[in-house]
């Protein structure tokens, strides 16, 4: 595709995208809740063929040496896309929150003002290698009343324009405009520039996939953008702690998936529990491969604690435990604000809560942490003082998805302060007017 073919088609989707946008912000929420549950039925339905799109593309991939973590990313299993139908079942149960009135308040003249919830209109998303993003991204739209474009990675491209043609059908199916949710079919570079290039189209955009694509997407676009770079995620063990549930936590945060953004990247043990804390975690991390990049504290007990491990040995089932390897080097500086998307995990021994959270202030991308604890007051304290976009107690980083908070789906997990935060669901693709209601009131 020439530079001045993708300009052509971009403009094509923008000019549809925008009429459609109309249609969909007064589209009633039977008609949205029957689209998405149509989806849903869709997405079941095609499971084989489907999954033979995405073979393609995994097949592809592995020829050109993707990576083992990209690959995962890509893989489209029917548990996967079981989560999407699933994702679109929960968002047509939930309220529709456009056209809500909030705030509505009497002032001195007479007149009510107040706030309603609006769509943005049309937004853009560019994501790379999760196929299942389009459902996401689509299912999100059409809850939310808004028209968007996709454009995802070329290495998904059967993928996405598969689960996009289900997406239309749905649409058509219940009676709203197909092209409320476009792909873009282009893999070229210049369709990218000239989508973020269309504020007259395209109200916001959403870039999702690694940093060199959200730098440059939030360097050149000439329409707002809302984004993270990457998610340098962190548990805290704090001193004091349930052993056992912190070496269980800490074992998911890191371990039940190693690509998605919110797998635990750094673990900070207070020092008063690290003695007790990491030679458990970290049989467990060495069991599974991981390999532990560990301040020089960390280093010299994990060290001691691997070298002595067979004078504890009592008999040959503990012996065969013992051939396992531990993966352990010092961490360098470039380590603490590392996001591997691998089994990798930096380890540093801290002297308490506050330095836990000084920690994580400077080195963390603003996604998700966590501090596991027994103490009230310093998981109050870690709550207020941690910068992030979503902080937890107590339980795994791998639950900041929007799915797990209940949102449906998710665009994306934005670490911005403005507009929207955290996972973006319906209500991070929407925006609020003013309402004034009088009964003839003049100004005096």
């Amino acid at each position: 595709m020439t530079h001045t073919d993708a300009t052509d088609h971009i403009t094509t989707l923008g000019l549809q995208a925008k009429t459609a946008s109309a249609l969909m912000a007064k589209a009633s929420t039977a008609i949205k809740n029957k689209a998405l549950r149509t989806l849903a039925d869709l997405l079941r339905a095609n499971l084989q063929l489907l999954q033979a799109d995405n073979a393609r593309d995994l097949a592809r991939a592995a020829a050109t040496g993707l990576p083992a973590p990209m690959l995962d990313r890509l893989r489209l299993t029917p548990q996967i896309i079981e989560t999407c139908a699933q994702g679109c079942e929960q968002l047509a149960g939930m309220a529709d929150v456009i056209g809500e009135l909030l705030g509505m308040r009497q002032q001195p003249s007479g007149i009510r003002v107040g706030q309603m919830r609006v769509p943005i209109g049309v937004f853009g998303m560019i994501f790379e290698s999760r196929p299942n993003v389009t459902i996401e991204a689509a299912s999100l739209s059409i809850k939310s009343g808004n028209a968007c474009i996709l454009r995802g990675g070329s290495e998904a491209i059967d993928s996405n324009k598969a689960l996009a043609r289900l997406v239309q059908q749905a649409l058509q199916i219940s009676g709203l405009p197909e092209y409320a949710v476009q792909l873009v079919q282009s893999t070229d570079r210049a369709a990218v520039g000239q989508l973020i290039a269309m504020p007259q189209y395209v109200d916001l955009i959403i870039p999702r996939g690694g940093k060199g694509l959200i730098e440059r997407i939030s360097r050149e676009a000439k329409v707002p953008v809302i984004k993270h770079l990457d998610g340098n995620c962190h548990t805290y063990v704090d001193d004091p702690c349930d052993i056992a549930l912190a070496v269980k936590v800490a074992d998911n945060a890191k371990t039940q998936k190693y690509s998605p953004c919110n797998a635990t990247e750094s673990l900070l043990v207070a020092r008063g529990v690290a003695t007790q804390f990491l030679p458990q975690i970290a049989s467990i991390y060495a069991a599974k491969g991981v390999e532990m990049r560990c301040d020089a504290e960390a280093l010299a007990l994990l060290q001691s604690y691997a070298s002595n491990r067979p004078l504890a040995l009592a008999n040959q089932a503990q012996a065969d435990t013992n051939k396992i390897a531990f993966k352990l080097t010092l961490a360098q500086q470039s380590d603490w604000f590392e996001e591997y998307l691998a089994p990798i995990i930096s380890i540093k021994i801290v002297a308490g809560v506050q330095e836990a959270i000084a920690h994580i202030n400077h080195y963390s991308s603003h996604h998700t942490d966590a501090i596991l604890t027994c103490d009230h007051q310093h998981a109050q304290a870690f709550l207020r003082e941690v910068d992030s976009a979503s902080v937890m107690v107590n339980t795994s980083t791998r639950f900041a998805d929007g799915f797990e908070y209940g949102l449906g789906a998710e665009i994306g997990i934005s670490t911005d302060k403005f507009h929207a935060r955290g996972p973006v669901g319906i209500e991070g693709l929407t925006s609020l007017k003013y309402v004034v209601l009088g009964q003839g009131e003049l100004r005096v």
